[in-house]
C-alpha cells in the first residue's frame, strides 16, 4: 500500500477511548502528532460505542486543529487539512472479548483451551471441566449466570471415545447460554443486531464428536468446528483455534455490540481485541532485539502479564488484580503484612484496609499525598507478583506427556507442566499503566518493577509513557516498520540496566565488581554493594560494554562466580547495580526495614530521578 500521511488509530477501551494521530515529516520520517482520550460509551445509557469515539476525535482536533469529522463521519483521504488516509483500531470496550473454556481435564485439555483463548486476546471467565471439583448441577448453575462473548470447547485426542465430550457438551446445553451482545432489536445503523443472535462456540476437540456437538447445540449455539487443541497428547496446537476466534469475533461478536457496524466501516482491515494487538508489537519488537522479554499491563481491574520465550508469546490475565476496580482482591490474595512491608512509614493494617475500600468505591481518585503514592506502588508491587505467578503457573511444558529421560532420571520421570519462564533469561522488562507510567519519578517506577519481578543478571528495563502500545500493535498489520520505529523512538521510555547478581548477600563484602568501558571515557570500575542499590548515571542513548564479576557464590547469568561480558544501555534512571540478592528479602525488624526501604529510594534518586 502507498504511505498514507495522515493515520488515525483508536483504542476503544473498557473506560476510556483513546485516539492517537500519527503524521509524516517526510516519506521517511513519521511522528506521533496528537493524543486524545473520551470515556468509552458502550454502556448504558449511551449504548453507542461512536458516541465516545466521535468524542475523542473531537478532542484531538481541538489539540491538532486538524478536522477528522464531517457531518460525524471520518473525512478520508486526506485532504486540504482536513481528514485521514488511514483508520484503525482496536478495542476492549465491554470488558473486551470474554470467553467461557472448557475441556475434560482442568490440567490438560481445559488448560490448553485456556491458552488458546488467552492467546487471541479473551479474558477468560470460568474454565469448565469433568474434573473441576463441582457437581454437575453446580456447574450448570454457573454457566447461566455467564453472558459470555464465546465458547471454546475442547476434550479428547482425535478419533478416541466421545462419551466424555458429549456429557460437556450437554451440561452446556441444559444452561441455555445467553449472549452477552445482541439481545436488542435490529437498527437502521446495526443491521445486523438482533434477537436472534448465537453465542459463537468454537469446538477444537476430538474430531469423531464433531457431528454429536453440533446435534446437542447446534439449535442454541452457532457451532464452528476447527482442528483439535491436543490430537493427540503429546502435541498442542493453539493457531487454528485462536485465527477462529479472532475470525468470529469480528465478524459476529463485534457487529453485536452497540455502534460497532460503523466503527468497523470506517476501519481499513479488522479490529484486534486490545491485549492482542499488544502482544503482536511486543512480539515484533522482541524478535527484532533478539531478547527474551516480560511485560505488565496493570490496569484498574485486570493485570494482563505477556512473556515473549525464544520467539514464542505468552499470555495471561488476571481478571481480578487491578489498581481500583480490583484492589480489594490484592487483599484478599495476600495478607495485609505482605503490602506494609513496602511502606517507609508506618502504619495500621486498619488504615491499610480503609484506603483500600476507599480506593474501591472511587476507583478514578488519585493519590493526592505522598503517602497514598506510596501505598499505591505497594500494592501494584503485590499485585504484580500475583499476577506474574499467575503467568508462570499457565506458561508451562504440556501435561500428561511424559518427558524423555536418561538412565540416570528414570526414576525422576515427570509429566509435564514443567515452567518455561526462567528469569535469569528476560533480558528485558516494560510496564505499562497508570501506576507505572504516570509517576512523578520515574526511579520509583523502576524500583516496583524490581521488587515485584526480582530480575537476575543483567535486564533493560521501559516503561509504556504514552499508552500506545495497543495502537502500535494494529499498525503493525499494515505498517511493521513503522510502528516498531515509533515504539522506539516515542512509545518506550528506557529507565535503565539492572546488574542483580543472584545469592544471598552477607557481610559488606560487594556481591559483584563491575568494569565499564565507556566510549570517549575510558574505563570505570563500580562494586554492586551487598544488600544495597547503587546507580551509575548512564543516560538514555547512551551504551557501555560491562564485564561483570561476580563473587563467589553469585550468579549473573553464566553460572556462580562466572564472570560475563554484555553491552549496558542508560536510561532517565541509568545503570542500576542490584546487590540486595535473590530472592529479594527484608529485614524482620520495622524500624529496621523502613530505613532500608528509605535507603534503597535514595540510592536510586541521585540521577534521573527527578519530578516529570
Amino acid at each position: 500500500m502507498a504511505k498514507p500521511e495522515f493515520i488515525l488509530i483508536t483504542d476503544v477501551g473498557s473506560t476510556t477511548t483513546k485516539a492517537v494521530l500519527i503524521a509524516a515529516r517526510t516519506d521517511q520520517e513519521y511522528y506521533v502528532a496528537g493524543q486524545a482520550n473520551a470515556p468509552t460509551t458502550v454502556e448504558a445509557p449511551e449504548e453507542d460505542v461512536m458516541i465516545g469515539v466521535r468524542a475523542a476525535l473531537q478532542r484531538l482536533t481541538e489539540k491538532t486543529g486538524r478536522l477528522f469529522l464531517r457531518d460525524g463521519r471520518l473525512v478520508s483521504p486526506a485532504h486540504d487539512g482536513a481528514g485521514v488516509d488511514l483508520f484503525l483500531s482496536t478495542s476492549s470496550a465491554g470488558g473486551g472479548l470474554q470467553m467461557l473454556v472448557g475441556g475434560l481435564i482442568k490440567t490438560l485439555t481445559a488448560e490448553s483451551a485456556h491458552r488458546a483463548a488467552l492467546g487471541a486476546g479473551a479474558i477468560v471467565m470460568d474454565v469448565l471441566a469433568l474434573d473441576d471439583g463441582r457437581l454437575v448441577v453446580e456447574r450448570i448453575k454457573r454457566l447461566r449466570e455467564l453472558r459470555p462473548d464465546m465458547i471454546l470447547l475442547s476434550g479428547g485426542t482425535d478419533d478416541g471415545n466421545i462419551s466424555q465430550v458429549a456429557a460437556l457438551a450437554e451440561q452446556i446445553a441444559a444452561a441455555k447460554l445467553l449472549p452477552r451482545w445482541g439481545g436488542g432489536e435490529r437498527t437502521e445503523s446495526d443491521p445486523q443486531r438482533g434477537r436472534d443472535f448465537k453465542v459463537p462456540l468454537v469446538f477444537a476437540g476430538n474430531r469423531s464428536a464433531r457431528d454429536y456437538v453440533e446435534k446437542v447445540l447446534g439449535d442454541q449455539l452457532s457451532v464452528h468446528h476447527t482442528d483439535n487443541l491436543r490430537p493427540v497428547l503429546e502435541k498442542e496446537v493453539l493457531e487454528p483455534a485462536r485465527q477462529l476466534i479472532h475470525q468470529l469475533f469480528l465478524e459476529h461478536v463485534m457487529r453485536q455490540a452497540p455502534g460497532y457496524a460503523q466503527l468497523l466501516d470506517w476501519t481499513v482491515g479488522h479490529i484486534d481485541p486490545t491485549p492482542l494487538a499488544v502482544g503482536k508489537i511486543l512480539l515484533a519488537w522482541a524478535k527484532k532485539r533478539q531478547v527474551n522479554l516480560l511485560a505488565f499491563d496493570i490496569g484498574g481491574a485486570t493485570t494482563d502479564v505477556f512473556s515473549v520465550l525464544d520467539g514464542h508469546l505468552n499470555r495471561t490475565v488476571s481478571a481480578n488484580l487491578g489498581m481500583s476496580y480490583s484492589l480489594g482482591n490484592v487483599l484478599a490474595e495476600v495478607r495485609p503484612e505482605k503490602i506494609l512491608r513496602w511502606l517507609p512509614f508506618e502504619l495500621s493494617e486498619r488504615d491499610l484496609r480503609n484506603w483500600i475500600l476507599n480506593k474501591v468505591i472511587r476507583p478514578t481518585a488519585l493519590p493526592t499525598t505522598a503517602a497514598e503514592l506510596l501505598l499505591e506502588q505497594a500494592s501494584a508491587r503485590e499485585a504484580l507478583r500475583l499476577a506474574l505467578e499467575h503467568h508462570k503457573s499457565l506458561t508451562v511444558t504440556l501435561r500428561g506427556v511424559q518427558q524423555s529421560r536418561s538412565i540416570a532420571e528414570l526414576f525422576h520421570q515427570t509429566t509435564g507442566g514443567q515452567p518455561l519462564l526462567d528469569i535469569k533469561k528476560i533480558k528485558a522488562i516494560i510496564g505499562s499503566g497508570g501506576v507505572l507510567s504516570q509517576v512523578q519519578k520515574p526511579a520509583a517506577a523502576l524500583l516496583v518493577l524490581a521488587d515485584a519481578a526480582e530480575p537476575e543478571g543483567i535486564t533493560e528495563v521501559y516503561i509504556d509513557n504514552t499508552f500506545i502500545l495497543p495502537h502500535l500493535g494494529i499498525l503493525s498489520d499494515q505498517l511493521p516498520d513503522l510502528a516498531l520505529h515509533l515504539l522506539e523512538k516515542e512509545g518506550l521510555i528506557p529507565l535503565g540496566t539492572i546488574i542483580a547478581p543472584s545469592g544471598l548477600p552477607r557481610g559488606k563484602t560487594p556481591v559483584a565488581w563491575v568494569k565499564l568501558h565507556l566510549d570517549g571515557q575510558g574505563e570505570k570500575a563500580v562494586e554492586v554493594p551487598s544488600g544495597q542499590l547503587a546507580l551509575f548515571p548512564l543516560s538514555p542513548g547512551q551504551r557501555a560494554l560491562a564485564e561483570v564479576i561476580p563473587a563467589a557464590g553469585f550468579d549473573v547469568g553464566a553460572g556462580r562466580g562466572v564472570r560475563i561480558k554484555a553491552e549496558v544501555w542508560g536510561g532517565v534512571v541509568g545503570l542500576v547495580l542490584d546487590g540486595r540478592g535473590r530472592p529479594l528479602a527484608l529485614p524482620d525488624d520495622p524500624e529496621e526495614r523502613r530505613n532500608t526501604l528509605r535507603s534503597w529510594s535514595t540510592s536510586l534518586s541521585s540521577h534521573g530521578g527527578e519530578d516529570r
